[in-house]
């Protein structure tokens, strides 16, 4: 992978990295409808970064709350639905694990439904549960969240469209500029061949790094079931992250 520097605004270098179209979905994805309409028709123009870009604001372990990471604690009563345990590192290219990174995510419930108003899919929603959490990952690079399995919904890209079972993941360096977007999948799911989002990564391979595994030794008996995803940041084996030009909340 090539490195290149740019320096910023405040004289600040800063490294820049070649794009890998080989696993990164393209701006424009023809079968994902939508893309059609959000991706940039004009070269993008790159702003210059200051030192308040660069370094904050701090993103640490005072922003998660009490629950923030353990998403059945967060109402009254308990959602419903499969409970389940998602964990796994942060890491670099060179397999080092990446202390104090804040890890956020939001996911559908147990039915298939998000808590926003634009979701207008015809499935209830869940009084005990929000769907979104965060959490800092240790001084291994570990996170860990406790959530509900979410469900598979429809969303009429084409005939009988439905989304695989996902946890969107946003990671954050040392600034905002610094953030990532992916998605989670799960193991086994009968709708990967027909999903435009995920099949918009054309390399197998990366394909295969956004699904979890599932680990029999994180269980908690009688209790919940794990799930286990590392996320790979640059590299040969590095997770597919979107481009932030076509974030979405599909």
């Amino acid at each position: 992978m090539t490195v290149h520097e740019t320096r910023s605004g405040s004289g600040l270098i800063l490294p820049e990295y070649a794009p890998d179209d080989a696993s990164h979905p393209p701006l424009d994805s023809g079968e994902y409808r939508s893309s059609t309409l959000r991706h940039p028709k004009q070269p993008l123009q790159y702003l210059p970064q200051y030192l308040t870009e660069v370094t904050g604001p701090l993103l640490g372990q005072d922003r998660c709350g009490e629950h923030d990471s353990d998403l059945t604690l967060q109402h009254d009563g308990e959602p419903l639905g499969e409970r389940i345990i998602v964990s796994g590192k942060v890491l670099d290219s060179a397999g080092k694990p990446i202390p104090n990174t804040l890890v956020e995510i939001w996911q559908a419930n147990a039915a298939g439904r998000y808590l926003h108003q634009g979701d207008r899919h015809p499935a209830p929603l869940d009084p005990n549960f929000s769907g979104t959490g965060r959490c800092v990952t240790d001084s291994e690079g570990n996170y860990r969240f406790v959530t509900i399995k979410p469900g598979a919904y429809p969303w009429r890209n084409h005939d009988n469209a439905w989304r695989p079972a996902h946890i969107h993941f946003s990671l954050f360096g040392q600034a905002f500029t610094q953030r990532l977007i992916t998605q989670m999948y799960f193991p086994g799911d009968p709708l990967f061949y027909q999903d435009p989002i995920f099949n918009s990564v054309r390399d197998e391979k990366a394909r295969e790094r956004m699904v979890s595994r599932f680990d029999l030794d994180s269980t908690v008996p009688e209790w919940a079931l794990s799930y286990k995803w590392d996320i790979v940041l640059r590299g040969p084996q590095a997770t597919v992250f979107e481009d932030e030009e076509e974030e979405d909340d599909d």
